[in-house]
């Protein structure tokens, strides 16, 4: 079963060496959705309660919000594409989004309502 939260972040940031007008700081409000993957339910016949699930995932996400993307650590040596933010969400949640019933399965990553990317771990 795929349990998923959607929630979004507001952040700024430029494409270096990029040719064209994404190599000038611009930003987005990106849109995030997570899925765990549950092998089975709890007791209550939850997968994963979605109060933790969102818990988690705005924790993390409070990292990046209303902040220059190319100035954080992740990004100091490679682009915050979307698809590099969508990796180190991922990488961020794997471990706390790990349990004996369910695991960190997607991250999902949207500039605009009609582009994003979707990313399944390595």
């Amino acid at each position: 079963m795929d349990i998923f939260i959607k929630t979004h972040f507001s952040g700024g940031h430029h494409l270096r060496a990029y040719p064209g007008n994404c190599e000038n700081p611009h930003g987005h409000n990106w849109k995030v959705k997570v899925t765990v993957r549950a092998r089975e339910l709890d007791q209550l016949g939850m997968g994963i309660d979605f109060k933790e699930l969102k818990k988690t995932v705005n924790n993390l996400l409070d990292e990046l919000d209303h902040r220059d993307l190319n100035q954080h650590p992740a990004f100091q040596d490679r682009n915050p594409s979307s698809e590099h933010i969508a990796m180190f969400i991922f990488q961020s949640l794997r471990e706390p989004l790990k349990g004996e019933r369910y695991a960190l399965y997607a991250v999902e990553v949207r500039e605009t309502n009609s582009s994003g990317v979707i990313y399944y771990g390595d």
